[in-house]
């Protein structure tokens, strides 16, 4: 990849702050809770942003070391993800098929609800961020019911706070699902981005407040 293993994390937040992808401010998040941060990977929405993106991806799934035959993208922004993500690795000599699904069977052509390769061997689910972990359920329970198994899933960022009990979204996917969960970077790496940005230093402190109150330790 063309970031180095230990700066890509950092490169990814810059980068996503130049898109406006990262947003800092008052946002309500699906929990109720007032975020000083916001991120939304749709924004990711020219040539050149998707194919850094999955550059980025392809550098955190390669460093984590989980090991997979192939990509799959739940519909809908799984879809640009996962390709991007194939042609990052593409260009680095490794040649991985990918698939993602329909929201609706098809009922002519070539029908079902899988497009792209068939769904076998171990496969990584790619998402932009788990909330509460459906996408990757339903994911999980299509790869299964295809014959293949669900080996792992790459997100963008991992919030590091609280789902409903102790354990955040990411650590319950982890617990019910059996399976590791990567990530591009994390609250923790947001906190020290924000710690070496002397004109960031309102957004540091509502990030650590935020932290505080409803954070959880590294996923």
């Amino acid at each position: 990849m063309n970031q180095q293993p230990d700066h890509f994390r950092q490169e990814f937040i810059a980068f996503a702050i130049k898109k406006e992808v990262l947003r800092f401010g008052e946002f309500k998040t699906k929990a109720g809770r007032l975020s000083p941060y916001f991120f939304n990977a749709g924004l990711f929405n020219d040539g050149e942003s998707l194919m850094k993106l999955g550059e980025f991806y392809a550098a955190a799934i390669s460093k984590s070391g989980i090991e997979f035959d192939m990509l799959f993208g739940p519909a809908y922004k799984g879809i640009t993800l996962v390709a991007s993500i194939a042609i990052a690795f593409a260009r680095n000599g490794h040649n991985i098929p990918y698939a993602y699904n329909r929201k609706e069977a098809k009922d002519h052509g070539e029908g079902g609800v899988i497009v792209g390769s068939p769904l076998q061997g171990r496969v990584l689910i790619i998402d932009d961020v788990i909330s509460a972990g459906t996408s990757v359920r339903e994911s999980v329970e299509m790869i299964n019911a295809n014959g293949a198994s669900a080996c792992g899933v790459a997100i963008a960022i991992d919030r590091q706070e609280k789902g409903l009990g102790a354990l955040s979204a990411v650590q319950e996917v982890i617990k019910n699902n059996q399976i590791p969960v990567c990530a591009i970077t994390n609250l923790d790496d947001l906190l020290s981005y924000l710690q070496n940005q002397p004109g960031m230093a309102n957004n540091l402190h509502a990030v650590e407040a935020y932290r505080q109150q409803y954070g959880v330790a590294e996923s």
